[in-house]
């Protein structure tokens, strides 16, 4: 919740929670935890941030508990990839 800046609708229950933007621009996103835990590096879901200052992004992410993930970049690539701390991963792009 932290890394979008988003706020419950309601107090998550039993693994779910609704997520708003608190200014009321962006759309609601739901998120159901899974009861079982994942094995390796493939995600359930891919989540991608898009940042005007994607540095700035990344390092206030890593604050938050996230880490740098060693990707093979191509030369081209406006993404960052982060791990989160339950170990799913995801990208920060620049815009």
């Amino acid at each position: 919740m932290a890394a979008l800046g988003y706020v419950p609708v309601r107090p998550p229950s039993g693994g779910f929670v609704i997520l708003r933007d608190p200014e009321g621009v962006g759309v609601n996103i739901s998120l159901d935890q899974s009861p079982v835990k994942r094995t390796g590096k493939r995600s359930w879901f891919h989540f991608d941030l898009y940042a005007e200052n994607q540095q700035g992004e990344v390092e206030r992410l890593i604050q938050l508990g996230a880490k740098p993930y060693p990707w093979r970049y191509e030369p081209e690539a406006d993404y960052v990839v982060l791990e989160d701390p339950d170990g799913n991963l995801f990208c920060v792009v620049q815009v």
